[in-house]
């Protein structure tokens, strides 16, 4: 009896709430212009219209409601963006209202309270963070002075490569593109590579696939009231062993650095670590760096810049496979500009088009993030639509790079529409947006496109692809998986078969 009245007791109150909440905006929009939205049902909202992955099932809404619709996400409000047109008046015409990003209490805590860039509360830490991102840590000079490590670890990679083709063996694509893309930024960050046995940043890379996991679940206390203070779903304790653990590892890297900085008497380790405790003893500096901010960063980096990366490269060489005329162009371009004789480098770049065209078709429609998050700070009309203070924005990047109305044929992969057309990827094309745009757009852009440019290019240029564990596949398929990024729904297994009797640069 107890059981049931507890039951009826919560059914009432969720009925009460769905009535008042209902009653409110029906109020609101008989005197200001909200944007459309689909019948919610109590407690969780429009959640039940999210499946099977949310950037589609909010495509497929945006194509009854329109490109711009308000859904509850739980109890919690949020409008989204389905056109180039609403993503421009969000993030460009009206961006002083939408600098800021929603909450997420498990990245808030793991950040240290958002001590990091991508999450941080826009404001003067944001603007002194994004300062050292952009003139110490990522500029030009500091990619060219790490370009030995980029370099290293693709020849690395073709050797590993080359091994499985001399033994006609199979390998997992995301896989291995994800050790090197994570050899990288480790190497950059730490000056250690993941892979190394008895390597600290390979575990702290074992961390982040666990924050990454974490962080992509649906957490039931930041969508609905009634759970706000419960775990139901366990998270709070696995959060704080995740924290404790890599607090434990970067106060160990960090101790590590400091030393090494005291005993050496001429240049100093060429990492970025060693940048940011630079900053951190410059007492010039507007804003104080702490151990905690510098911890955040470095956990927004290895986030941000490994798996990204590698799922981009792996949608490229699955598209390429299964096009094979677009694979054979590739090849004439690299063959005619680089030759046989050395390995594509990073500076060849500018002169292969087709090369770019393809990544960028390959961001086009597979950008890593589904999303652009933001929330607003004050009220506003946008679109013709009043959107209130407080308001979590999702602008769909996957559903503006299907937009009819701005790519003909949208869903065909065809790399020549970026020949025909100059089409920047930075941002200003708002049809386009696979590194955001705005003064919150990705800083690590230049970084990730020599990555993943380079990655294909010599992938292309040393190996032929034969699809599947056995190489007997004419074509992989192209489901999705979204989490935090979109992924493969199925992992891409290859052969590789070499094209050239010995790889250039490694005879």
């Amino acid at each position: 009896m107890a059981d049931f009245q507890s039951f009826f007791s919560l059914f009432l109150i969720c009925q009460i709430s769905t009535i008042l909440i209902w009653v409110f905006y029906k109020s609101a929009g008989a005197k200001l212009r909200l944007p459309p939205t689909p019948f919610a049902l109590p407690i969780i909202g429009h959640l039940h219209l999210l499946y099977p992955t949310p950037h589609q099932a909010f495509h497929k809404l945006s194509l009854l409601y329109g490109p711009v619709f308000r859904v509850l996400l739980g109890s919690v409000p949020c409008v989204v963006a389905c056109s180039p047109e609403t993503a421009n008046q969000f993030l460009k015409t009206y961006e002083n209202s939408y600098l800021d990003r929603p909450q997420n209490s498990a990245l808030d805590y793991l950040t240290y309270g958002s001590k990091d860039l991508a999450f941080v509360t826009y404001g003067p830490y944001w603007k002194f963070m994004k300062k050292i991102v952009m003139s110490q840590l990522l500029n030009g000079t500091t990619l060219d002075l790490l370009h030995s490590v980029r370099q290293d670890e693709i020849n690395r990679f073709v050797i590993s490569l080359s091994q499985n083709a001399k033994d006609g063996k199979s390998v997992d694509i995301g896989g291995e593109l994800v050790k090197t893309t994570n050899n990288v930024i480790s190497r950059m960050i730490m000056n250690e590579r993941c892979s190394d046995n008895q390597s600290e940043a390979k575990d702290v890379r074992k961390l982040v696939a666990e924050i990454n996991e974490i962080a992509g679940k649906f957490n039931l206390s930041d969508h609905i009231w009634l759970f706000k203070n419960l775990d139901l779903q366990g998270f709070g304790k696995k959060l704080m062993d995740i924290r404790r653990r890599y607090d434990e590892l970067l106060e160990r890297i960090i101790k590590e650095h400091e030393d090494a900085r005291n005993q050496e008497t001429g240049s100093q380790r060429k990492d970025l670590l060693s940048i940011l405790l630079d900053i951190s003893e410059d007492e010039s500096m507007e804003i104080e760096l702490t151990k905690e901010n510098i911890k955040a960063l470095i956990l927004n980096m290895f986030t941000a810049g490994t798996d990204t990366s590698a799922l981009t490269i792996e949608w490229a060489l699955a598209e390429l496979i299964n096009h094979p005329k677009i694979m054979k162009k590739a090849i004439q371009e690299i063959d005619n500009n680089i030759g046989k004789n050395r390995l594509l480098e990073e500076s060849d770049i500018p002169n292969l088009p087709y090369l770019q065209s393809i990544v960028k078709e390959t961001l086009r429609l597979h950008a890593a993030g589904p999303f652009i998050p933001r929330k607003s700070t004050k009220d506003c009309i946008v679109a013709g639509y009043h959107i209130p203070a407080k308001t979590n924005v999702l602008v769909n990047i996957w559903a503006l790079s299907r937009d009819p109305n701005y790519w003909e044929n949208p869903l065909e992969f065809r790399p020549e529409r970026f020949i025909e057309y100059q089409l920047d990827v930075r941002g200003q094309h708002f049809q386009m947006l696979p590194f955001g745009s705005g003064r919150r757009m990705c800083p690590g852009t230049s970084l990730a496109l020599l990555m993943v440019q380079r990655t294909l290019g010599v992938m292309i240029q040393c190996f032929n692809w034969k699809a599947g564990k056995y190489g007997n596949l004419t074509s992989v398929d192209m489901e999705e998986r979204a989490t935090l990024t979109i992924s493969r729904a199925n992992p891409l297994v290859c052969v590789p078969v070499a094209r050239l009797d010995s790889i250039p640069s490694l005879k």
